[in-house]
């Protein structure tokens, strides 16, 4: 089975741009990183704080990210975009993907965050004969550690939870592969609309899915509602070699 406005579609080669950033190793913050507050949308969250003062105030504590499976849709030279959606249906998704200095919880710029996922049918793109880069690329991340991206809320396909892979790059290499996933309950929600109303009765949910078990709790998006999209929100530490 095959898993699946641009800003400068520039490729981004393994060796070439990539080779340009720091060497780095990820963890991620835990799920009350950003605020103690249940729900924040984008300006709240970015008003949360950061640095010694949050976290000796205790509002942002920094831990060891879980690293999990590449799996076997990782396609190479992903481009440097922030749009990656291609006019895939679906609901729209803003990812908002920080990257702070775990002992301090300072933003880090210039991190290469790439993501990719499977389309609302459940399909990826660039494998099994399929040619086209939907949905993956990388962005940089800017002065205060953020990527961010433009995409779709992911399907679903035999056996897997919802989610969305993700890699950090430095220094030409792999320092974190991971996986990203989302609240069982928001995903119901998401499915009741078009187009993925017409694949009911998605199959595994995050309890029942053998990564997600390794860590994926701690790999969970803060997810909002903006009007009829959603912004997931995640930050991760990374710790200097």
């Amino acid at each position: 089975m095959s898993e699946h406005d641009h800003d400068h579609d520039v490729v981004l080669s393994r060796r070439g741009a990539l080779a340009k950033l720091g060497g780095l190793a990820v963890v991620a913050l835990s799920g009350t990183a950003l605020a103690t507050r249940e729900l924040l949308d984008a300006e709240e969250a970015d008003a949360a704080g950061t640095g010694p003062a949050a976290v000796a105030s205790g509002l942002v504590s920094c831990v060891l990210a879980p690293e999990q499976t590449e799996g076997p849709y990782y396609v190479e030279d992903a481009a440097l975009r922030r749009n990656v959606t291609e006019g895939k249906p679906g609901v729209p998704l803003t990812l908002r993907l920080t990257v702070v200095n775990v002992a301090s919880c300072r933003p880090i710029k210039g991190a290469a965050v790439e993501i990719w996922h499977c389309d609302a049918g459940g399909a990826y793109s660039g494998v099994q004969g399929d040619t086209g880069m939907f949905l993956r690329g990388v962005q940089r991340t800017d002065a205060k550690g953020l990527a961010l991206f433009r995409t779709i809320y992911p399907g679903w396909y035999q056996g897997r939870t919802v989610h969305i892979h993700t890699k950090v790059h430095l220094g030409g290499n792999v320092v974190h592969t991971g996986q990203l996933y989302f609240s069982d309950a928001v995903t119901d929600a998401a499915y009741k609309r078009s187009p993925y109303d017409e694949r009911p009765d998605r199959t595994t949910r995050n309890t029942a899915d053998s990564i997600y078990r390794n860590g994926g709790k701690r790999s969970t998006l803060k997810l909002v509602r903006s009007g009829t999209a959603y912004v997931g929100s995640i930050a991760m530490g990374v710790q200097r070699s």
